[in-house]
């Protein structure tokens, strides 16, 4: 090859280069060419992102980008938590087609007072699943003790989730968006249940998830813990963003 057919096959190799990295990018492409939504999944107290990774699974196969937000649930308050999660939500997210939640226990609430605070253009639904909405009769229990070690372990977000009507789940506003509440109705954990009055899911009564402005409500036969791990659960999520309701209970 000549010098000349050299320096002009590198010319046109940097050319096309070029006009690939000026291309605009596409958000979240799906095999159809259609932008893909976007599923921020937000993991519950004393947990990691990991511990929502079956629902990811499940969430992916059903065409969706998932988004797994870690936080220190155990280190900050309520509001220094809102403010970290805030910024990772703006930097994943802020440009997405379009922006789904699901929140496990504590998750659900931190998702309830990121969008009270910062509404988001691009916002789709939510799920909570195991959220203590009007506050958590075991959290009354840890700060009504006073244990110095068991403050320390459970963190100051922590004793802000009881009952009383100051507590950060009630100080909380009604959604302005379409948001299904799922609670569980199955315990692995016998004190906690005789704890808490009423059905319960070992952690959080029902009664506690029940939410005002919610647009649709699902009692599933799971343990608190373990409700991440449900089939029936993943795909009652999948389900509602979908459609904004909870499937009818002879689907499939």
């Amino acid at each position: 090859m000549t010098r000349s057919r050299v320096i002009a096959w590198l010319s046109g190799g940097l050319l096309a280069a070029s006009m690939l990295l000026a291309r605009p990018a596409v958000a979240n492409p799906s095999a159809s060419g259609m932008p893909r939504d976007t599923v921020v999944l937000l993991h519950g107290l004393g947990r990691a992102s990991g511990a929502m990774d079956y629902l990811a699974g499940r969430l992916e196969k059903a065409g969706y980008e998932v988004i797994g937000i870690d936080y220190p649930s155990r280190k900050l308050p309520a509001n220094a938590l809102l403010a970290l999660i805030r910024q990772q939500v703006i930097s994943c997210c802020a440009y997405k087609h379009r922006v789904h939640f699901v929140g496990h226990s504590l998750g659900g609430l931190l998702i309830r007072g990121l969008l009270e605070a910062r509404p988001l253009n691009n916002l789709g639904r939510v799920v909570l699943l195991g959220s203590p909405n009007h506050g958590s009769e075991l959290a009354d229990r840890l700060k009504a003790a006073d244990l110095d070690w068991a403050n320390a372990v459970a963190g100051p977000t922590a004793l802000s989730l009881g009952t009383e009507a100051d507590s950060f789940p009630n100080r909380l506003k009604a959604p302005y968006y379409e948001v299904g509440v799922i609670a569980g109705d199955r315990s692995l954990n016998p004190i906690g249940s005789w704890l808490i009055p009423g059905p319960d899911d070992g952690m959080v009564s029902i009664a506690s998830t029940r939410l005002a402005g919610m647009s649709d409500f699902l009692i599933a036969p799971a343990d608190h813990i373990l409700m991440r791990y449900s089939d029936s659960i993943a795909s009652a999520v999948i389900y509602f963003l979908r459609h904004g309701r909870f499937p009818p209970p002879d689907t499939p």
